[in-house]
């Protein structure tokens, strides 16, 4: 087997099946049907209900650009819209650096008057079923609320922790380097470099997602409603690497907000990290990172950033399970039957996994029994990047194996040398 070649697209379709606006309807008198530009008022309406805060026109444009009609599901009661869910054409970066065109769930929101009759799962078994009829091979989603999604098949593949230091404190090692190489950006530099060097960065690590055009409009518009009460963005920027943050003023005490912090290489990292520690005026500086993070190992006190918080930022539900483990790399060698259990959309069964390990693809097949692992669509879909893994999931009672050696080997392979990041809240 050879390996996975990163700079190879995945042809797969993303758009979801033209599948007109059919409506069903259930027990209830809830019809689901697809999204038309009469719906939008309303749509904004339940939205601005669901999350506490009143749509901005800007949102509303960058939404419409992402999601045309046809990518939106809405539910109704007689003439109220009750339900929404809508996707975003995107695309992910499995391990091993191939790249998959992916949909992105959004703006999942049911009515609160509207509770206990079926919508949500109404909702996203049409939605689930125009991915599979439309050949997407998985999907992801950013979930508000934890425990939703895994009834669904979706599993947590990206942890962000926020990191706060006390810039006035730092000190790095003799051992780090002072790239240099970081200039203050203004917002329209910023716009002609940024997206170009993140798109270099997710290419390159697994669970990034690609930033549409329609999002990056959002970041640099930057609109008031999006600060919080702080600054507008300032804008940190090196050739490899860049920061982007805000400055909260709060009773004479100035703390740094960084909002995106990307570096396609160690250098980058390092450069940026030191300019956003020479802000002398300022006295915190908070980021969100993965576990993994590179700076306390800058630092003589690598006790300094302090994590102050922990996140799920994306989930993932495969739909495809044989071209989705035939699209990765794996870390060592495996020759197994195993067994997904998918009790949302039956798409599990007993799958045979072929790897060669050290860094190469693997090729899967439907099989026969019996298996000698046995895990849900969530949680396969969990360790599918690596940030999970399946000997712990094992202890928690959520995978059985025939046996300890089985358990491991199924362990190792789906092991990863990089830390998955998502990149992209939407």
């Amino acid at each position: 087997m050879q390996s996975v070649n990163p700079e190879i697209v995945l042809t797969l379709s993303v758009a979801c099946a033209k599948l007109g606006a059919v409506a069903t309807e259930n027990a209830f008198g809830v019809v689901v049907r697809t999204g038309t530009d009469d719906d939008w008022p309303e749509i904004l309406k339940l939205d601005s209900f669901a999350f506490g805060g009143h749509i901005a026109d800007l949102k509303t444009g960058i939404t419409r650009d992402l999601a045309p009609n046809e990518n939106v599901l809405v539910a109704t009661v007689g003439d109220e819209l009750v339900g929404v869910t809508m996707n975003y054409d995107l695309q992910i970066t499995v391990p091993g650096g191939a790249l998959v065109d992916v949909p992105g769930v959004t703006w999942v929101s049911v009515s609160p008057t509207h509770r206990r009759k079926g919508i949500l799962r109404k909702l996203l078994t049409e939605q689930h079923a125009r991915f599979l009829a439309a050949g997407n091979p998985m999907s992801i989603l950013t979930a508000s609320e934890g425990g939703i999604y895994g009834r669904f098949g979706y599993g947590p593949i990206t942890t962000e922790y926020t990191r706060t230091l006390d810039r006035r404190f730092v000190q790095f090692r003799d051992t780090t380097a002072d790239p240099g190489g970081v200039r203050l950006a203004t917002k329209e530099q910023a716009k002609t470099a940024l997206p170009g060097i993140y798109d270099r960065w997710r290419r390159s690590c697994p669970g990034a997602v690609r930033r549409p055009d329609a999002f990056w409009r959002g970041v640099f518009a930057d609109p008031e409603s999006n600060r919080g009460g702080a600054s507008a963005l300032f804008y940190l920027l090196h050739k490899d690497g860049f920061a982007t943050y805000r400055v909260r003023d709060e009773k004479s005490r100035m703390a740094v907000e960084v909002e995106d912090l990307f570096a396609v290489t160690a250098e980058a990292y390092t450069a940026v990290w030191r300019a956003l520690c020479a802000l002398d005026l300022m006295e915190t500086i908070t980021v969100s990172e993965s576990r993994t993070s590179l700076l306390p190992y800058l630092l003589t006190n690598p006790r300094l950033p302090k994590v102050t918080g922990a996140f799920d930022l994306l989930w993932a539900r495969i739909l495809d399970f044989p071209r989705m483990l035939s699209a990765r790399s794996y870390a060592s060698e495996l020759d197994m039957v195993f067994e997904v259990t998918d009790g949302f959309l039956d798409q599990g069964g007993i799958f045979h996994l072929r790897t060669d390990g050290a860094g190469a693809g693997g090729v899967c097949e439907p099989a026969d029994g019996p298996a000698q692992v046995r895990i849900t669509a969530a949680d396969l879909s969990s360790i599918y990047f690596g940030e999970h893994r399946a000997d712990t999931l094992a202890q928690a009672g959520r995978i059985w194996s025939e046996s300890d050696a089985a358990l491991d080997l199924f362990d190792r392979a789906f092991a990863t040398a990089d830390t998955p990041q998502g990149g992209m809240f939407f």
